[in-house]
């Protein structure tokens, strides 16, 4: 009897290069809806900034120890490190959260820093003349970093509730929310974070679609109180007084980091050469733009600005295309905090605006403000996020992500 050879053709033989199953298009875990429902470009921009952070606290951190007279010239680079990767693990995490779920996230986030915000007064630690900080095994946690997003979210959430007329306050609740915020800060001598929140609070609140005579309104009143603060608060009036009446003044800070600025050129003097750093305080933390600006140039410097640019606007542009009211003023509240905020910090250390201890989003050396930015580009790339059920109609597409 003659055996007839088996003629299906043989299987390929699996290439080295396949796409491993976490990452096609196919997996339904919870990992692989994340990865193909989360903006691509979003995430490259914002990894990239985590990872220029620590970067530029290995070209920084040896400035600042020695002013310090730490023994170790890498403290701060080693610490940035491990809060890099603290933050970019809890920016996928709640990036992965549903609507719901970065709602009620928010309400827990809000009432602990509120909290811890109303005791500071009486635990907490003082360092330059205000009380933000608490201590707590070695680590410094400022509370208000992450109450922002956490207002954002639930002003956002108030405003679209109001918007449905079943009878919720929610303007009210909105406002009250804010003006707790804002009294909090204010007793923390803390008007860098409130003019923060009040800008952030006042977008989503005219992203909403209220009468521009209110936003007028909100803006004269927040013009007036600003007002009042600068003429009442000697901190706030001697830093005016120092940005417009600069002669005469002690503007030691500003010109040590406009120095290192210039001496950078167009292409800098090399990564550990900057010599005009080692004279600029905080270097590591609110200034430390100019000391990446002396030792990678002119051009780096755009770069990183250009970076914050394309996340605040390709961030805008996806919160725009959502259709629900919430979702779509609070992601688009997130990124004008982060874009703001980052605003604030380069226009500082380019002298174009009165100082405020303001950190750059990602770059600066803090574990608060990473940890804060985590939480909030997290909550935004998760209100962004194609929902499953779009995800699985359109997976065929491949210009979703693009």
């Amino acid at each position: 009897m003659t055996t007839v050879p088996n003629s299906s053709p043989p299987k390929p033989a699996a290439s080295k290069f396949a796409t491993p199953h976490a990452f096609r298009r196919s997996d339904r875990s919870r990992l692989g809806v994340w990865w193909w429902t989360t903006d691509h470009w979003l995430l490259g921009a914002i990894s990239i900034l985590i990872v220029l952070g620590a970067v530029l606290s290995f070209a920084v951190s040896p400035a600042a120890a020695a002013r310090m007279h730490l023994p170790d010239a890498f403290h701060f680079a080693i610490r940035q490190c491990v809060f890099a990767a603290m933050g970019a693990t809890l920016l996928i995490v709640v990036s992965m959260m549903s609507p719901k779920g970065v709602r009620r996230t928010s309400f827990f986030v809000y009432i602990v820093a509120i909290a811890i915000m109303a005791a500071l007064p009486f635990i907490g630690h003082e360092a330059k003349g205000a009380t933000r900080w608490l201590h707590i095994a070695g680590f410094s946690l400022q509370p208000s970093e992450f109450m922002k997003p956490a207002l954002v979210i639930l002003a956002s959430w108030m405003f679209a509730e109001g918007q449905k007329g079943e009878g919720v306050p929610g303007v009210s609740i909105a406002f009250g929310l804010y003006a707790i915020s804002v009294v909090l800060l204010l007793l923390e001598k803390d008007f860098g974070q409130t003019v923060l929140i009040t800008v952030a609070f006042g977008a989503a609140f005219f992203m909403m679609g209220v009468p521009l005579r209110w936003i007028l309104g909100l803006g004269g009143v927040a013009l007036a109180g600003a007002a009042l603060i600068a003429v009442t608060s000697d901190h706030v009036a001697s830093r005016f007084q120092r940005f417009f009446h600069a002669d005469g003044a002690d503007t030691h800070q500003v010109d040590k980091a406009s120095d290192a600025i210039a001496a950078g050129g167009w292409f800098g003097v090399g990564p550990g050469e900057g010599v005009l750093k080692r004279q600029v305080p905080d270097v590591q933390t609110d200034f430390i733009y100019s000391g990446a600006a002396e030792e990678f140039g002119l051009l780096f410097s755009l770069l990183l600005i250009s970076l914050f640019a394309f996340v605040v606007v390709r961030g805008l542009y996806k919160s725009m295309k959502l259709s629900d009211p919430f979702e779509q003023v609070a992601a688009a509240g997130l990124f004008v905090l982060v874009g703001q905020q980052a605003f604030i910090n380069v226009a500082v250390n380019l002298n174009l605006i009165p100082t405020k201890g303001m950190t750059l989003p990602f770059i600066s050396y803090g574990g608060s403000s990473m940890l804060a930015m985590g939480l909030t580009l997290g909550m935004a790339l998760a209100l962004t996020r194609k929902r499953p059920g779009a995800y699985e109609r359109s997976e065929t597409s491949s210009d979703d992500y693009a």
